[in-house]
């Protein structure tokens, strides 16, 4: 969740309401983010925070020993199954709830060492035996560890020499540049208009797929899966992701103090704690309950560290910096204001007018330019202001149970100072952040592949893992329609090269289609066109980042008078003469379009006939999840009749029925008319999500598959060229899908 949890939410709306109409008033007309904190803080009385401990203790934290033996116990009985994978995730699971230096503890680690042997996971089969170990593992059953150790030792020895072997056959190639910083491309330039703010614009031609932008996240924060808290959850992200590098692993190691926050080794666990888990550590079933944003902006403040924050707070109500550090660039420099927020800075605005840089503060170290962005202050509701101050003054005020807070500033503590946080100025500046981050965090995805062994081509779904604020990336304006498209990279060194445990969450921004010269570059965020209608799009949009949007895509689909997206009316067809409808004159009738026939329809009875449509494709696929596929069949044809006498190929449940329908003849083996079957839905993908599109470079991966395991190796080689082509344009060179498509291409061309 972004915001708190709806009984925190509650609770705080009790608190607005009990401030009476002239109070509301008042406080609404504040506009200044101190002068809100601190209308807000003296009215946190201790009974709030009682609140919080008892919303908070269902997302409690603490080591339980009877958890841990729970778990361990569940990671036995997968262990039993052969369901490896699970079981380490269950051993991880007990390992995290385990008390340090416990039996307990030492088993959770001896047992998931079995796991990772069955695994191939050798090295890190090492380090658990080793870990269990130094835990106290039984002295009469380290025998078990010693056999283990010496087959994993064995193996890895194995492996080297069949690496040293394979690396002798090959051709010296240049490595992949890593580059660490955030940066522009050539000819990707930073502009300033008061309309737009800071944008981006391409001095010259920018062919589809080119890298036109690298960002690392200033700070990020992991998503914990709504359940996390229910123990039997295995499926969330902190189950699985390095909580400082988000790096996945099956062999976490965990916060010695908490059963929340894992990660994917001891460096990434001490820089953690240095950086600002250890002041996060006694909150965290608080922060929890608060929500992401509460936290990523507690969590951006911190790693700032005080000085950073004093300068910056300094240089915005200075108006510019008072040395060269930080230049000269205000708020609307960094953000995409509305018109209607101009007189809330209006000298920014105009300093940023006359600034010769406006790249200044765009990198992933510079404090300043987060500080910068626009908070909206006045955009937000009065409530949602309250909620949002209510909720970091109560952090605040849970804070000072540990105690004065130091400078933590990780990257500048060669600079000595013992100052220490003033709770007042962190709650306020991490109530800005609060605010900035309900307009420019970014949720940082990645494509997690459906393990299903009895399914020879799997699925794969986007997976939101972790939100983030990117200085650079906060620059792009939306569009419903963009020109560039995101993949996101994780662990890895940050701006300083081998530093231990040091976490980078890079983005790289493409160009999506070909962009030319003085063009600006289009970021969506979140409301796409090929997934929404137009005035829900342009309604979300002015709710969350307030503006208007009137993008190319939305002036067209308000221009043509339906408001609706594509696949909307185009792809009904005509049941008399197989002609395509139209909207009549009647805006409730459909007629087609052609003149000889007298063919009409209304919308309710079109929204009939594809409720009943979905219906049917709902129980194939619910039968299809049962392994019934005989049944799945007959129901799937049953709907394929009725889709071919009112919907043309190209409409959207097409689509999906050849999908499922593909899905039922792979299950049985039935490669070819597996294949067929889902090239057949290839024009609904296209005609839905468009020629150049991440969906239609998914849809192609598996055909590949199909065509792959069918042994139809021409048809497969034809595929693979535009089924990489798509997926490069919006993924990370290394993701499981281009590698795939890889390995069946080499396969292929060498049995060819």
């Amino acid at each position: 969740m972004d915001l708190p949890c709806p009984e925190w939410v509650k609770h705080v709306e009790q608190k607005w309401t009990q401030q009476g109409p002239a109070k509301r008033e008042s406080f609404s007309l504040l506009a200044d983010i101190d002068e809100i904190y601190r209308y807000v803080q003296p009215r946190v009385k201790q009974d709030d925070l009682e609140v919080l401990f008892r919303i908070s203790e269902k997302y409690a934290v603490n080591k339980c020993s009877e958890s841990a033996a729970r778990f361990r116990e569940q990671g036995n009985h997968r262990f039993k199954l052969k369901d490896f994978k699970s079981a380490a995730l269950y051993y991880s699971k007990g390992v995290s709830c385990a008390a340090h230096d416990t039996e307990l503890l030492s088993i959770c680690y001896a047992n998931r060492s079995a796991a990772l042997l069955h695994l191939g996971l050798y090295k890190e089969c090492l380090e658990d035996i080793q870990r269990a170990l130094d835990e106290g593992y039984p002295s009469h059953l380290q025998g078990k560890l010693t056999n283990r150790q010496t087959q994993c030792v064995n193996e890895i020895k194995k492996q080297e020499e069949s690496k040293a072997s394979y690396l002798k056959q090959q051709t010296p190639q240049n490595e992949e540049k890593n580059n660490d910083n955030t940066q522009l491309s050539a000819a990707v330039s930073v502009h300033f208009t008061p309309e737009k703010g800071r944008h981006l614009l391409v001095e010259e031609n920018k062919a589809a797929g080119e890298v036109v932008v690298e960002d690392e996240a200033f700070s990020f924060v992991l998503i914990p899966s709504d359940e996390w808290h229910m123990k039997s959850s295995i499926l969330g992200t902190e189950h699985t992701y390095c909580h400082h590098c988000l790096l996945q692993t099956l062999s976490s190691v965990p916060c010695p103090d908490c059963s929340y926050a894992r990660y994917c080794g001891p460096a990434c666990r001490t820089e953690s704690w240095r950086q600002y888990h250890r002041w996060e550590c006694p909150s965290g079933a608080q922060l929890l309950t608060l929500g992401v944003l509460a936290h990523l902006a507690l969590r951006v403040a911190l790693k700032a560290g005080l000085k950073d924050v004093q300068r910056a707070r300094e240089s915005h109500d200075n108006g510019e910096a008072s040395n060269g550090q930080y230049g000269s660039c205000g708020e609307h420099c960094l953000v995409k204001a509305s018109q209607s927020e101009q007189t809330e800075a209006a000298s920014p605005v105009s300093r940023c007018s006359e600034c010769a840089d406006h790249s200044r503060n765009c990198h992933s170290t510079s404090y300043l330019g987060i500080y910068s962005l626009l908070p909206h202050v006045l955009h937000h509701a009065p409530s949602l202001r309250f909620l949002l101050a209510f909720t970091m003054a109560t952090l605040c005020q849970r804070m000072t149970d540990m105690g004065p807070l130091p400078e933590t500033r990780w990257c500048n503590e060669q600079e000595g100072g013992d100052g220490h946080w003033d709770l007042s100025m962190l709650g306020a500046t991490a109530l800005r952040h609060m605010m900035q981050l309900r307009c420019n965090a970014q949720a940082v995805t990645a494509i997690r592949i459906k393990e299903d062994s009895s399914l020879a081509v799997q699925s794969s779904r986007e997976l939101r893992i972790a939100t983030a604020v990117f200085p650079l990336l906060s620059l792009l304006n939306h569009s419903c329609c963009p020109n560039t498209s995101v993949s996101f990279s994780v662990g890895g060194s940050s701006a300083q090269p081998g530093t231990p445990g040091a976490s980078r969450v890079a983005v790289t921004v493409r160009t999506c289609r070909d962009v030319r010269a003085g063009q600006e570059l289009l970021h969506c965020y979140g409301p796409h066109r090929s997934r929404m209608e137009v005035r829900r799009r342009q309604r979300l949009l002015l709710e969350q980042y307030f503006f208007h949007c009137s993008c190319e895509a939305c002036e067209l689909e308000v221009a043509d008078g339906t408001g609706a997206s594509p696949s909307t009316f185009s792809d009904l067809k005509c049941e008399s003469c197989g002609g395509v409808l139209q909207m009549g004159t009647d805006t409730d009738v459909h007629v087609c379009s052609q003149s000889s026939c007298c063919y009409q329809i209304t919308s309710t009875d079109i929204q009939r006939k594809l409720h009943a449509l979905q219906c049917l494709l709902d129980q194939a696929v619910d039968h299809l999840e049962k392994q019934r596929t005989d049944v799945a069949l007959r129901v799937l044809q049953e709907a394929g009749g009725q889709a071919d006498h009112f919907l043309m190929n190209t409409h959207a449940l097409q689509g999906e029925l050849a999908d499922a329908t593909a899905r039922a003849f792979a299950s049985m083996g039935d490669w070819r008319r597996a294949a067929r079957h889902l090239d057949r839905g290839l024009a609904a993908v296209r005609s839905q999500y468009g020629e150049d599109s991440v969906e239609l470079g998914r849809q192609l991966f598996k055909l590949t598959q199909l065509h792959f395991n069918g042994g139809d190796v021409p048809s497969a080689l034809s595929v693979i060229p535009l089924a990489r082509r798509l997926l490069s344009l919006h993924c990370d060179p290394r993701c499981e899908e281009l590698q795939e498509l890889k390995d069946m291409e080499t396969y292929l061309r060498g049995t060819g």
